[in-house]
């Protein structure tokens, strides 16, 4: 019996090659975005990140690009409200998104930040992957569910990508497979491989570097 939504497996030697030359190139911050008028042009592949608060998002794009200070983590959740944009090499966009889940903002924040993050899914012709990240210690919750509804309205293929995996024990791991696997069955949207991270560890990395840079 096939499982649901397997763990992805390392990529082959050449698609590690890949990856690998990508992430090596330069990568740099090009800049925040709070309206649709201030996007870039849509002239490169782009991929972009989505995850709850305090996920470990700035923690994962630093270990993708090997630098520690590319992505600023911040430990007030809904701090940042921009998009922001960074160049991969001569052909990639790696996008950040805010992370959701506001506690404490404001009413009318939450509602600016939805109404971008609508339009940036449904109007970006360069965006091929969201990837959704999901904290290991918990699993998918209803925030990630979401996020996950409205990637399906808008058509993006969106990837769940575990986050914090050497934080929990492998039964840990397990049930939170389990949880997300079932939430993600509800969605059409959703690419069928799950890819296993620690940033700590840089577990993971080359898998997620090589299907960036392979994804056409």
């Amino acid at each position: 019996m096939n499982l649901t939504f397997p763990e992805a497996e390392a990529p082959d030697d050449e698609a590690r090659e890949i990856g690998r030359k990508l992430f090596a190139g330069q990568t740099e911050f090009l800049k925040g975005v709070v309206a649709m008028s201030g996007m870039p042009p849509a002239d490169r592949i782009e991929v972009c990140f989505a995850g709850r608060s305090n996920v470990g998002k700035s923690s994962l794009i630093n270990a993708l690009t090997g630098r520690k200070g590319l992505a600023r983590a911040s430990n007030t959740p809904g701090r940042t409200q921009e998009i922001n944009f960074f160049t991969v090499g001569e052909a990639h966009y790696l996008v950040d998104l805010p992370g959701y889940g506001f506690a404490n903002a404001p009413l009318a924040v939450v509602q600016k930040w939805q109404k971008l993050l609508k339009s940036y899914l449904s109007g970006r012709p360069t965006l091929r992957r969201v990837f959704v990240l999901i904290d290991a210690r918990h699993g998918a919750k209803a925030v990630d569910e979401e996020i996950m509804g409205l990637l399906d309205k808008s058509a993006v293929t969106f990837q769940v990508v575990m986050t914090k995996t050497d934080k929990v024990s492998k039964a840990e791991l397990a049930k939170s497979l389990e949880i997300t696997r079932a939430s993600l069955a509800k969605h059409p949207a959703a690419f069928p491989e799950i890819v296993l991270t620690s940033s700590e560890k840089s577990d993971g990395i080359e898998t997620l570097r090589a299907i960036i840079a392979t994804i056409d």
